[in-house]
């Protein structure tokens, strides 16, 4: 009897703006997503490709998906890669940067603490994040001793009630920190979401994923 080969794809993704930003990559590879995730309480959403579903995540929890086989792909941002990888290294192969998403990891403080003087001073620094891999290393390249402080959201708070001298956090536009009396003093890197992709499924079943990885890449390069 001929084994039915199994060639359907699951892609991870997160609501958002990762979602949104996604979605003119499918379209450039004909495909269309049949309902919004902001919309629809749905956790998996069909495409126009009977063969592809999307997996609708938290974005912190699209690279284990991906490494551990409940999704062939999926697309986070460098910033959520770094804290995973410190925590399982080796598991994802990261093919493509998309380019999409972008933002900065920053450090933020109140606008009227002396963020110079105090690491200047060679002080210790109380440091909110949940970047907690990206952090260690910044502050650990100054020289700067800190005290870490791992927050799952509303980062902003801590400075402001006492909790942390400063936040690690994404920035995009800048306009919360503005609205909490927070101001970015220190770049830690730029982000942008690449694409991650399971290693079993590439080897196993790659004749179906490359052509994805081929549109993916090619609407890259037009949106560039």
């Amino acid at each position: 009897m001929k084994e039915t080969v199994n060639k359907n794809i699951t892609l991870a993704l997160s609501k958002g703006r990762i979602f949104e930003d996604t979605l003119p990559l499918l379209e450039e590879a004909g495909i269309k997503v049949s309902e919004s995730p902001e919309k629809s309480r749905k956790l998996i959403i069909q495409t126009s490709d009977p063969n592809l579903r999307i997996l609708i995540l938290r974005a912190s929890d699209v690279p284990t998906y991906v490494q551990y086989g409940a999704a062939d792909l999926g697309i986070a941002g460098k910033d959520v890669l770094i804290e995973h990888s410190a925590q399982q290294p080796g598991g994802l192969y990261q093919p493509i940067d998309l380019n999409i998403a972008r933002c900065r990891l920053a450090v933020a403080v109140r606008k009227d603490f002396n963020y110079k003087d105090v690491v200047k001073q060679g002080s210790r620094l109380r440091v909110a994040t949940k970047y907690i891999q990206s952090t260690r290393e910044h502050f650990a390249a100054k020289g700067v001793h800190i005290d870490l402080i791992k927050l799952y959201g509303s980062m902003e708070l801590a400075p402001l009630v006492g909790l942390a001298d400063a936040i690690v956090d994404v920035v995009s536009t800048g306009d919360t920190l503005k609205a909490n009396g927070l101001v970015a003093v220190e770049d830690i890197m730029p982000i942008s979401s690449r694409l991650v992709v399971n290693q079993a499924s590439l080897k196993n079943r790659g004749v179906f994923l490359q052509p994805l990885l081929d549109a993916f890449s090619r609407a890259t390069n037009l949106h560039e």
